[in-house]
């Protein structure tokens, strides 16, 4: 922060402090407007403050209160996940970030990915030293969504058993296949039945190859296991998928689920 309380006018003071009480660490270019006598005084009070260093813009119209613990050098930590899933209209926390949120995987990505059913130009964005990716999916596809509270403001974040199909989905944007695989065997809560209904609804070949794989091959233990996945085989699609999309173009054909696994040293079970 470049500036000392005394720097600010009293409706900037007022409006600081008023975002501050009602917990809007983020906040919309509308909801300064009540403040200031007009929209044109709205927007110099915006500039005024961005100078000031008491808020930064995060895109058009979104601004991020800076917290007074910031100090004269500017130096504070916020929640990128919240940050992400208020940069589209509809979005969620999503594939390898929701991963590490529910605990499934100990890698930390760099990236911050957020699920979103519409198209946002530019899809790969730096904000605030963090880089934020932005995946859309198809409507049908844009469900299993928890809500979660951070510093008294709510996002969205796919559930585990949503983030486990997108993953399989999108193992590119998960780390790896191996990364599926630890999540698949350090996951200590998931609702089978729930997991069923989701893969009827996402409708995809591919992700019942690879998923069905890889609890077989890792000895994932589940309820109705053999009944379950021959459930699954009956909705495979015709044609061989990747194990790992975008990896060697090689390896031996898992004619059971249809799937070519083109990564080496899988291990043993229980130890990919």
């Amino acid at each position: 922060m470049t500036s000392a309380n005394s720097t600010l006018g009293s409706q900037e003071r007022l409006f600081l402090t008023s975002m501050a009480s009602r917990d809007k660490r983020i906040f919309r270019f509308q909801d300064a407007l009540p403040y200031w006598a007009s929209e044109r005084q709205t927007r110099k009070a915006m500039n005024r403050l961005l100078k000031k260093g008491w808020i930064k813009r995060l895109a058009r119209g979104l601004y991020l209160l800076v917290p007074l613990e910031a100090g004269m050098d500017g130096q504070w930590s916020d929640d990128p996940l919240l940050i992400g899933t208020q940069l589209v209209a509809e979005g969620a926390i999503g594939y390898w970030t929701a991963l590490h949120f529910w605990q499934m995987t100990e890698q930390i990505p760099r990236t911050i990915f957020v699920q979103t059913k519409i198209q946002r130009k530019p899809s790969l964005e730096k904000i605030l030293g963090l880089q934020y990716q932005f995946v859309s999916v198809k409507p049908d596809r844009f469900f299993g969504i928890q809500k979660q509270t951070s510093k008294g403001m709510s996002f969205g974040v796919t559930d585990r058993e949503k983030t486990l199909i997108d993953a399989c989905s999108r193992p590119d944007l998960c780390g790896s296949i191996m990364q599926i695989a630890q999540a698949l065997q350090s996951v200590d809560v998931l609702n089978w039945e729930k997991l069923d209904e989701y893969l009827e609804r996402f409708n995809s070949g591919a992700v019942y190859k690879r998923l069905g794989y890889l609890v077989e091959r890792l000895a994932i233990s589940m309820p109705e296991k053999d009944k379950r996945l021959n459930t699954w085989q009956s909705k495979l699609t015709q044609g061989i998928a990747w194990l790992e999309p975008g990896g060697a173009q090689s390896g031996s054909i898992n004619t059971r689920w249809r799937i070519r696994i083109n990564i080496k040293n899988l291990g043993k079970q229980n130890d990919l």
